[in-house]
């Protein structure tokens, strides 16, 4: 039980910190700063419903103890924080200036954030693989 809600509370705060991270934390760059429409404003944007998927599957982790219900939302935390990794770097990008906000600060916190994540999740899947019933 207590791992249970390590995990859930890790999950939790690491998804808000996707979400709302490049908002209000370590801001990525604004609407108009260095284009029309700058990629990285659009990546946070996608980010912020990723986050926001894995933290309301960390909360929910706690109401549900089942195994196989758990490892179904781990495995949708492990894809959400790949997304996650795949948008700011593959899918998307960030500005293509190398100086901007979003180049130095945003998108390296949140590629560390979204590699625990991948790290967090794959501990939890086999730990939850171990388990009888769930194989």
């Amino acid at each position: 039980m207590k791992k249970t809600i390590i995990f859930s509370i890790a999950f939790t705060i690491c998804g808000l910190l996707i979400a709302l991270g490049p908002a209000y934390l370590f801001k990525a760059c604004s609407a108009g700063c260095c284009a029309a429409y700058p990629t990285c404003l659009w990546a946070t944007r996608i980010t912020l419903g990723l986050g926001m998927i894995i933290a309301a599957q960390g909360l929910l982790y706690i109401i549900y103890n089942d195994p196989k219900i758990q490892l179904g939302m781990t495995v949708g935390i492990f894809l959400a924080s790949i997304m996650v990794l795949l948008t700011i770097h593959v899918i998307i990008g960030g500005c293509a200036i190398k100086t901007m906000k979003c180049n130095l600060v945003a998108y390296p916190v949140l590629s560390a954030i979204g590699a625990l994540m991948i790290i967090l999740s794959g501990i939890k899947i086999l730990l939850l693989r171990k388990i009888k019933g769930t194989e």
